[in-house]
């Protein structure tokens, strides 16, 4: 089979396409036909490995795949981690997911990694309620575009969007945002206390790190709430220091979407079960959509790599193992 595979840890020039022999599933897994692979930013930390789980070499990366087993369902899975950037691909059964129909790929893949995230963000992590208002950092991104469909479809009082450019920006307004900022912005403090009418925020969703996610700590209001799912910019926030916190009232959650396939729910199995039961019923009644944001094939990989790590993406990006 086709696939792309690292022979050592790096940038996007360590990505290389090969054939490799198809992958064998062991005792709960399946074997699937992939039609589409996600692409993600944490690929990007895989590559590199900067992420959360440390990996070895060689790999083949991507953690996220559409397509059908050998029994002919439609599915839409997490692979152990790497796998995914290939022609087949095997993933366990607890992380498999059967796609309902009338839910295409684009779909099911902006939802079993990025809408899952925005879901765990503001019902786990900051746990919104009506009337709030709700910060969405790169709001045009995967989890951004969901996450603003949530919040406003939750209740929130007022969703304040960044976005590092109009068009961005504009997709975020068009999605449900009530006000759309600069991301760039050289004070994020005020900004985002201007675009919250004079007030403090009460919620800020940030994967970016730095100065940013200091200056939005400071601009949370008592008993405000950070969550904090990645660190896009490669730099430590310093703001993070328990007499701040203790101050200030804030609360600062971190959130990784492993832990949901972990967690138990008495209706689902797991809390991404329930998660993704209620995003899928979300897409059927037409409450929330996938945004498309670009399709590559194996040749291009460096490339999508490349655009991701430019911040340049907006919406779900794909990988076609077929070309």
């Amino acid at each position: 089979m086709r696939a792309i595979q690292i022979t050592e840890f790096g940038g996007p020039e360590v990505l290389q396409q090969v054939e490799l022999p198809d992958p064998v599933p062991g005792p709960g897994e399946v074997l699937i036909d992939v039609s589409r692979a996600g692409l993600n930013y944490a690929d990007t930390h895989q590559a590199e490995n900067s992420y959360l789980s440390s990996y070895t070499v060689p790999l083949v990366p991507g953690g996220e795949v559409v397509g059908t087993t050998a029994d002919g369902r439609r599915v839409v899975a997490l692979t152990p981690g790497t796998g995914g950037y290939a022609e087949k691909a095997v993933a366990p059964t607890l992380t498999t997911f059967d796609v309902p129909e009338g839910v295409d790929d684009l779909t099911a893949l902006s939802l079993i990694v990025q809408g899952a995230t925005a879901w765990l963000l503001l019902r786990k992590s900051a746990h919104l309620e009506a009337g709030e208002s709700v910060v969405v950092h790169a709001a045009a991104g995967g989890v951004g575009t969901i996450a603003v469909q949530l919040a406003k479809l939750w209740g929130a009082g007022r969703v304040i969007a960044t976005a590092s450019s109009d068009d961005k920006r504009k997709l975020a307004l068009d999605l449900g945002a009530d006000v759309a900022i600069d991301s760039r912005s050289t004070d994020m403090t005020a900004d985002l206390i201007e675009a919250n009418g004079g007030r403090r925020v009460d919620i800020v969703l940030d994967m970016t790190g730095g100065a940013t996610t200091d200056q939005s700590i400071v601009a949370l209001a008592p008993f405000g709430r950070l969550a904090f799912y990645g660190m896009a910019s490669r730099e430590r926030p310093k703001a993070i220091e328990l007499g701040n916190l203790l101050s200030h009232s804030t609360t600062v959650a971190g959130m990784w979407l492993p832990h949901a396939l972990r967690v138990r729910d008495a209706a689902h199995g797991t809390l991404a079960h329930r998660a993704m039961a209620e995003l899928f019923q979300l897409v059927l009644e037409g409450k929330v959509k996938a945004i498309p944001g670009g399709e590559y094939g194996m040749g291009e990989i460096r490339q999508a790599h490349e655009d991701l790590r430019s911040r340049r993406t907006q919406g779900k990006l794909l990988l076609d193992p077929s070309r």
